[in-house]
């Protein structure tokens, strides 16, 4: 049985949403509860592995459960790109330079094993967990490109938005007007995808003085959780009138 979501115009809503929501709930954790990123990092991967172990022990595609794996890789990128800038020191260019190499090699181990990168439809644990551990590099990367953005480039972060947006309208048409690699093309938008939304998280968040709307982020953590519950709730419903004729 197949164990990952469909990639879908559904499915890409809901994976901006989740990135917004992993941005805002990340930096609640770290900042607004007052943890401390290294606190933040341990609580944050915590969650994560446990959310892993039950949707890869799952035996197919649970909509609930892997919509808040998404969300827990979201919120753990948030904290490795944080903690690797901030803690570490690094800086977020060279946070996002480990982070390539880390989904470079990531990938390579699935294609020498599999001989395919395909992201759907995927029923084998092995190649589950490989696909897991390319989302969290992808989304700790997509977090750390889109800081890089407005901390080291001085962009706004609705000009952050504009430039992902941007990369992910070239990627669209890649798709559409060439015969690109569907598999290169999914990472790619998958990573862009990421600081798309974590800059429109920011922007929500972060004070009026720094270019945001200074909201709580407590409130716009449950704003984007009802959102995406809310997109998730029509797309399965879709999903099954479809389905319905076919039984």
């Amino acid at each position: 049985m197949n164990k990952v979501a469909k990639v879908t115009i559904f499915f890409w809503i809901m994976k901006i949403i989740a990135t917004t929501l992993g941005e805002t709930a990340g930096d609640f954790i770290s900042m607004s509860l007052g943890l401390g990123y290294y606190i933040a990092f341990a609580v944050t991967f915590a969650i994560l592995a446990i959310f892993l172990f039950f949707q890869i022990q799952s035996d197919r595609y649970r909509p609930v459960l892997y919509w808040a794996a998404i969300i827990a890789t979201t919120t753990a990128g948030t904290e490795v790109s944080d903690l690797m800038d901030r803690s570490f020191g690094l800086g977020y260019a060279v946070g996002s330079l480990i982070l390539v190499v880390g989904l470079l090699s990531v990938l390579a181990i699935w294609y020498y094993r599999d001989r395919d990168l395909s992201v759907y439809p995927i029923m084998r644990k092995d190649a589950e967990t490989t696909y897991w551990l390319a989302i969290v590099f992808s989304n700790s990367l997509g977090t750390a490109f889109g800081d890089f953005l407005t901390s080291n480039l001085g962009l706004s972060y609705i000009e952050g938005a504009f430039v992902t947006a941007s990369v992910i309208g070239v990627v669209i048409a890649l798709h559409y007007l060439t015969k690109l690699s569907d598999v290169l093309l999914f990472w790619l938008a998958f990573i862009f995808t990421r600081p798309f939304g974590a800059t429109f998280g920011d922007f929500l968040t972060k004070p009026v003085k720094d270019g945001g709307l200074s909201l709580p982020r407590g409130y716009a953590s449950v704003i984007a959780f009802i959102l995406l519950a809310v997109v998730l709730f029509f797309s399965v419903r879709k999903e099954k009138k479809v389905r319905q004729p076919l039984e």
